[in-house]
């Protein structure tokens, strides 16, 4: 944990160094402290959410679930998250972020493995119900914590930094998931439960580092002086502030009702769940879909599987820092929102190598979208409305995590074709693209 001790003694200031120089550094030496706490513990929340898809055929082979179940099943962990999200954002706001977060993954980690011990549909429901309610909030409870160390120029970089985790997770996690299929029979045990387990014990572990090296905020960071992490906190008090009064949201007292009476907030919440539905549409059945495709093993699955993240996470490092203006930021909502559109399309009517490469093309915006999306409440929100602001656009957001998966298993069941709940994802995402072009990403844009 080297990475995230430091001193307090501070770097040495030229007489030529200005506040912006100061910061600047201050903010690469944030990045350098924080992120590989938080990008582990990203990795792992999206790895113990998503690993069911894997699982998918032998669920239905050893416990009877069929496509329609697993769709509901997988879409329930939306549910209770969703619900859960607002309060949760609200209670780290109230409690901070060490202790909320250390929380969140000491409950996942648990039920996560835990999941080796479903016996049935009632009882994949409940577990996913409850897997959904332990990790609500981590999300948007990291990305509220970026707005108490950076400023929107950096923080849009860092909410990419973060999103790669998921790409990370789904590279590495789907071929490791299909070998831990492979255990099975091993002790008595499906491979399956197998993975469930391995999976989610390393979170407790991981919860521990984060309860004793994650500072509340600059202030606790023992890597900043009293003066440096004073001069991060007023860099991002006076952005939100300007931005939070300039959008006529006053100084962030508000409630959610602030937020939905903002037509901008609700073009993003609407652009950021058409995304979700097409994601987690693939997220869940692109196993099942490439299972289809012949007399594959679990490892192959799992490998090619982790094709179109690899691409997600090019799509991740190349296009976000490059979203330096609204218009820029905006256009790049557009354009992903419109390639994830045509890969889809190209996946739905093409054969397996060329619908793979339409995987792969979808997967390219996956996180253009997303932290383009997320940075936005800041420019708008500040204080208490902007912490229920981020958890309200994740919010409404993640129920697409639920719609997505229960129409591609009810689709599936119904045709016979793995591929046809695509088209609802399809349509959607035309309509996301339009809204998209309404959005302002500054106040005074």
């Amino acid at each position: 944990m080297a990475l995230i001790r430091g001193s307090r003694t501070p770097s040495a200031a030229t007489p030529h160094e200005t506040p912006r120089d100061a910061l600047g550094e201050l903010d690469q030496r944030n990045l350098r402290r924080l992120m590989p706490l938080l990008l582990a513990a990203y990795i792992m929340s999206f790895l113990d959410r998503t690993n069911i898809g894997l699982a998918k055929e032998r669920l239905e082979v050893d416990l009877g679930i069929s496509a329609a179940a697993y769709g509901l099943g997988a879409g329930l962990f939306f549910l209770t998250y969703a619900i859960s999200e607002v309060p949760s954002n609200l209670i780290m706001y109230r409690v901070g972020a060490r202790w909320w977060i250390t929380r969140i993954m000491l409950t996942w980690g648990v039920i996560s493995a835990c999941m080796a011990f479903v016996q049935g549909e009632k009882s994949f429901y409940a577990m996913r119900l409850l897997l959904g309610a332990a990790e609500a909030g981590l999300l948007p409870g990291i990305l509220l914590y970026f707005t108490y160390w950076f400023r929107s120029e950096i923080r849009g970089r860092a909410i990419g930094l973060l999103l790669l985790g998921a790409s990370i997770a789904s590279v590495v996690g789907n071929p490791l998931g299909g070998l831990l299929m492979e255990m099975d029979g091993l002790g008595g045990w499906h491979g399956w439960q197998w993975m469930f387990v391995i999976e989610g014990i390393p979170c407790l572990f991981l919860a521990v580092a984060i309860f004793r090296y994650l500072p509340d905020g600059p202030a606790k960071a023992p890597w900043l002086t009293a003066d440096e992490a004073q001069l991060v906190q007023d860099a991002v008090t006076r952005e939100q502030t300007e931005g939070s009064e300039a959008a006529g949201n006053g100084t962030g007292s508000g409630s959610l009702l602030t937020v939905l009476r903002d037509k901008q907030m609700l073009l993003a919440i609407f652009a950021n769940w058409t995304h979700q539905v097409a994601l987690y549409s693939v997220v869940y059945f692109l196993p099942g879909i490439i299972g289809g495709w012949g007399d594959l093993s679990p490892f192959t699955i799992g490998l090619l599987t982790g094709l179109p993240w690899l691409t997600a996470a090019v799509g991740a490092v190349l296009v976000p820092p490059r979203a330096t203006t609204p218009r820029r930021s905006r256009n790049f909502v557009v354009v992903g929102l419109l390639m994830m559109f045509t890969g889809l399309i190209v996946a739905a009517v093409a054969g397996p190598v060329i619908a793979l490469l339409g995987f792969c093309f979808t997967g390219l915006a996956f996180f253009v979208v997303q932290p383009l999306l997320f940075n936005f409440p800041a420019t708008r929100l500040s204080g208490k409305t902007l912490a229920g602001g981020l958890a309200l656009l994740n919010t409404i957001g993640i129920t697409g995590g639920f719609v997505g998966p229960y129409i591609m298993g009810y689709a599936e069941d119904a045709t016979g074709n793995h591929l046809s709940g695509l088209w609802v994802s399809i349509v959607l995402l035309a309509l996301g693209a339009l809204a998209a072009t309404r959005l302002r990403f500054s106040p005074k844009s």
